[in-house]
């Protein structure tokens, strides 16, 4: 839940900067499920526009955080509108490092795991 009130709270209409996958499909899992609910409900008290209202208001930062992971893996926003190929683009690690778009999301996390902790002893490390 905290990856989508990130988009939603933090990078509502945010268009520039890099999202990372997790960032990314967390907020479209966290979205559909609302989305059902939401509908479910609507359904339930017989006011359709319901859902009909929470997709418009999701709508911008759906397609920002869509636009900021295309950037993650180094392409334009505009991509998101080529499909499939856009699904395949969001499914891919991300530059590692900096590009044109911004610093990389996962900081250090791209970085080798084991740099500075060599343990002479443990073979398994030091390979």
């Amino acid at each position: 839940m905290e990856w989508f009130l990130k988009v939603v709270k933090d990078n509502y209409t945010n268009f520039n900067g890099r999202a990372r996958r997790k960032e990314y499909w967390m907020f479209f899992l966290i979205n559909m499920i609302i989305s059902i609910v939401i509908g479910f409900i609507g359904g339930l008290i017989k006011f359709p526009l319901l859902a009909t209202i929470y997709s418009v208001a999701i709508l911008l930062p759906s397609i920002a955080v869509g636009i900021r992971r295309m950037h993650d893996v180094g392409k334009s926003g505009w991509y998101i509108l080529i499909p499939i190929y856009n699904i395949i683009l969001a499914a891919t690690e991300g530059d590692r490092g900096s590009n044109e778009y911004g610093a990389d999301p996962k900081g250090g996390e791209n970085e080798d795991p084991f740099a500075g902790q060599r343990d002479p002893n443990n073979p398994f490390i030091n390979s």
